[in-house]
Formats: C-alpha cells, structure tokens, sequence
C-alpha cells in the first residue's frame, strides 16, 4: 500500500511539474489591441506558478509607489536559490522589459516566452540555462495609461510613460543608483544572481526602415574588449542569422542613420555611457543585449518578433554555454590581473569615438523627408522610397583620450552615499590600518561649472583639471579601493574625475569642492594610487 501512495504521489509532482497551461497574455486575448497592466501581469505570472513546478516568483524591488517588482526564476531542475547557481552548469540569462513603460511589447513577449518554458521543460534552453524574467520593471510608469503617449507608435491604443514613480529614466541609473527599480536589479539581480547574459527590451524612435527588430550589444570601450568582440564578431551574427532562417523575423543591428537625408553616410549606434544598463553590464565583463523593436511595425508584430529574438538569445545560451561561462570566467580573471600588476600601456578611457565595425550592414531603408514648418529631431517623415544599403556600422568605440589605469583610488572623505553606492554596486573598499604617506595623483580642479540643461534631477559637472604626482598623508581608516577585483572596469569608471558618467559627474562629490567663501577649489577628494606600494596595510 506504501509503494502504492509513493507512486500516485510521484504523478501527482510530475503533472504539477510538466503540465501544460494555455493561458493568454492581454495583447494575445484582445487582438494586440491592449497592452498588459500591473496587475494583468502579476496574475499572468501568479497563474504560472501555480501551475508549474520550474517556476519560482521572487520579488527584486518595490517602487516608489509601492508595487512589488516580481521576477520569474525557471530552471529544470530547480534550485533553491541564487547561491546554488554559482556552481550550477547551466548560464544563468536574464531578461527585463518595460523599463520604459510606453514601449511595451517586451513586456508581453517576456510573458509568452515564460509560458513557454514552463510548457516545455525538457527543452535543451532548460538543459543548459537557469533563465530569469523580468517583464515589468517599470510597473509605475506602465499604470499611467494614455493614449496621448508615445503618438507615433503603431498600437497599442493605450501605454504607460517613459519614467517611474520618482519621475526618473530607470535606464540612465546605472551608476548613480537613485531609483529603487536600479538598485532592485543591482542587489536581487546582478549582485545575486550574476547572470552571465543580459536582455533589456525596448521600442525605437528613429530611423525608417522595414525590419521590425534591431538589437545591439554592450558598447563601452571601457570593457573587456575580448567580450565586445565576441559578441560582434560571433553571437550578435549568428543570433541575427538563426532570428531570420528558424523564425523568418527580419531584423537588423540597432542604430539610426547618421544623416537621415542622406541614409548612405552610415548607421551609428549613439549611446555608449554606462548609465544606460546594457553598457553597466557590459564594464561588469558581461555579455548584454538591447533590443529595440521598430516603432512603426504594428503590435503583434513587434510582440512576436521581440518574442522570437529572445527565444533565438536563448538558444544560442544554450548551444553555447560553457563557450561563455569559460570567456566570462577568463574576462574576469583578465581584469584581476591588471589591477594587481597594472602597466604603464594599461589605459582607461575618458574620451571615445565610434568607428566602423568590420562588416557592413544591409538595412531595408526607407528615404526620410522632412515635414515643413518642423523643427529638431521630430521634424523628418517616412517617404514611399524603400532602398535597400549596405552601410559602416558605427557601434565599435575607441578611446580617443586616455589615462593610466591605477592600482587603486584612495577616499580622503569617506562620504556615506559613495560608501552605500559602492557596496550596492558590489564593490569592496578596504581602510589603511595606521597613517601612512603615499605618492599619489592629485586631481586640481581649473575649471568646474554646472551643466547647461538639468539632466534626471542633476545639474551635472563640466570638469577640467589636471593630475599631479604628490606626497600625501593618509590617516588610519582611510578608505582604499583597490582596482584588482572582476569589477574593476567600473571602479575606474566610477572614481575617474573626467568620465562622462562618474560619481564626480553626478555630483556625489559636490560638497567636498569648495569652500563656503571664496572662489577657489579644492582638489578632488579621490586620489590615484597609480603603482602597487612596496608595502600598504590594510584592515
């Protein structure tokens, strides 16, 4: 009788665990007319879970205006949490939408692409990926429904806003951490979690073209430049290649033309600064992927081809995972190594440009006029003139103005923002266990003025200055962060005085600048250990 009950009850754990379920997502069950709400979401996803033994709901973040920010864990077998992923064999792949809330089929193809997984666990993406979805990241900014937003889209009829609840760019938080959504992914996500590949879904703006998707991959030059080439030269390739022949979804590289009135100048990928979170994961030696889907195709199209691409990412992650656990693993161990015996040729950039890759694209362009009376980037309009080019891709970014790269940045003001930034980036600091003199590089100040246009809140810094070589006395307890960790490429970042995108810029630093009366400044309280100290005590 024994026996007879252990069996029933092994049914019963493999139906719960592998059944099927047919639910529909509210673009599939309203024609594409309607997009998902919050809370279509969370019963979308709670319906799931129910239903299946793979799938684990946890929670990443709750927003400013009080909504929980749910993330699907799906893994066959499951594990019990994120510290078991660590030795896991499997990659770990996330995936995000919505963090714009107007541009909304991700949202919708993260949810047809979670039922698919559960309705297919013995799929080879499940074999050799532990995959986590995230498909409303944003969820106030996706409640403000309104059919006066986002105008030029094609459907749905009615999206939420660019903005969460603090009125803020979610993507332009990746170093200053100020939303609630930001550091949700950093604590629950990347710090957790560390998946080896990240997707962030979104709808474009620009260029005419007839492709209803485009993706990209990370692009700043101050990154593993074997990772960017990877995913240049191999994945983003065969990804775009599998999207077209297995699911014949046209597709393209994400970009606009340089000069819309003249589309033969070229196609450039514009934005490289880390604040936007495919470029923060990329100078964290991961593998990251924007996805843009073309603002002019209809609803279900771009769903089902935002769909189709992360069922073609996935794939690739699993016909290839131990190719990127091992070059993520040897990225990280390269970054190590350069903190610890950095070299005079071991740069970080502080000014870039964008060149050409090394293979053209072929874009399905359509000719832009220009509407009379217009003006700026809204005044062009799609002509009927469809002309297929084959152009330079500028999305590879090279250093035009460089400075060594340091052994580690020493803190004469332990400020508390910039401690609890650090740690929420996942940094570690030290403190030097009794006084001591170092020669170090001092950062003066010639020149420091407020940006023109308030930027998320932020007047940010104009910065010019000059390094010079001092002797300095540190006192015990003085903060040290050393450069020789797997995220050294954004302590660099983060500490540089001249970035465009670093602590300085975003003024975590501002009160520490000046005196109270008079015009002059002081240094930069963050000093530059170029070259490892014969001998340096540390706590």
């Amino acid at each position: 009788m024994k026996t007879v009950f252990l069996i029933a009850a092994l049914v019963l754990f493999v139906i719960d665990t592998f059944s099927q379920t047919d639910i529909k997502t509210t673009a599939e069950k309203t024609n594409y007319k309607l997009t998902s709400s919050y809370e279509d979401v969370i019963g979308f996803i709670n319906t799931l879970d129910n239903q299946s033994g793979i799938l684990r709901i946890e929670t990443i973040a709750k927003t400013t205006e009080g909504r929980d920010i749910k993330m699907m864990v799906i893994a066959n077998p499951m594990i019990n949490d994120y510290n078991e992923a660590k030795d896991d064999k499997r990659v770990v792949v996330y995936i995000e939408a919505n963090i714009h809330a107007g541009e909304v089929e991700g949202k919708e193809a993260a949810q047809m692409l979670a039922r698919y997984l559960v309705n297919n666990p013995e799929s080879k993406i499940l074999t050799n990926c532990i995959v986590l979805i995230n498909p409303i990241l944003n969820a106030d900014g996706n409640e403000k429904f309104s059919n006066k937003n986002r105008t030029n889209q094609n459907g749905p009829a009615s999206v939420g806003v660019r903005y969460n609840g603090q009125h803020l760019d979610i993507n332009r938080d990746g170093i200053k951490l100020e939303t609630p959504e930001a550091n949700g992914i950093l604590n629950n996500v990347l710090n957790k979690w560390d998946p080896s590949v990240f997707v962030d879904c979104h709808t474009t703006n620009g260029s005419y073209h007839k492709e209803p998707v485009t993706f990209t991959w990370m692009m700043n030059p101050n990154g593993d430049r074997k990772l960017i080439n990877y995913m240049r030269d191999k994945m983003m390739p065969e990804v775009h290649s599998e999207l077209l022949s297995k699911y014949n979804v046209e597709n393209v590289f994400y970009g606009e033309f340089i000069d819309r009135m003249n589309i033969d100048k070229g196609w450039h990928q514009y934005a490289a600064e880390p604040r936007y979170l495919v470029n923060y994961v990329g100078i964290r030696n991961r593998l990251s992927i924007l996805n843009e889907n073309y603002v002019y195709a209809d609803f279900k199209t771009r769903v089902n081809g935002s769909y189709h691409l992360l069922r073609t990412i996935l794939d690739y992650a699993a016909n290839n995972s131990k190719e990127i656990k091992n070059i993520i693993r040897l990225a990280d161990e390269r970054t190590i190594a350069r903190g610890l015996n950095n070299k005079p040729s071991d740069s970080f950039a502080i000014q870039y440009k964008s060149v050409p890759t090394p293979d053209k694209i072929k874009i399905q362009a359509y000719e832009a006029d220009t509407i009379p009376g217009m003006k700026g980037y809204w005044r062009y309009k799609q002509s009927n003139r469809q002309r297929d080019v084959t152009v330079d891709y500028y999305a590879d970014y090279l250093s035009t103005k460089s400075v060594r790269f340091p052994f580690a940045y020493i803190l004469s003001v332990a400020d508390a923002d910039v401690l609890q930034n650090l740690k929420t980036h996942g940094i570690k600091y030290e403190q030097l266990a009794k006084d001591t003199n170092l020669e170090v590089e001092q950062f003066d100040f010639t020149s420091l003025k407020p940006s023109s246009r308030i930027n998320q809140g932020h007047y940010t810094n104009i910065v010019e200055g000059e390094f010079k070589t001092v002797l300095k006395s540190f006192k015990k307890g003085t903060v040290i962060v050393k450069t020789s960790q797997a995220l050294g490429w954004l302590i660099a970042y983060l500490f540089e005085p001249q970035t465009s995108d670093g602590l300085l810029y975003w003024n975590y630093f501002d009160k520490y600048l000046a005196p109270q009366w008079g015009g002059n400044l002081y240094p930069y309280p963050v000093y530059r250990l170029v070259v490892k100290p014969d001998k340096l005590t540390t706590d």
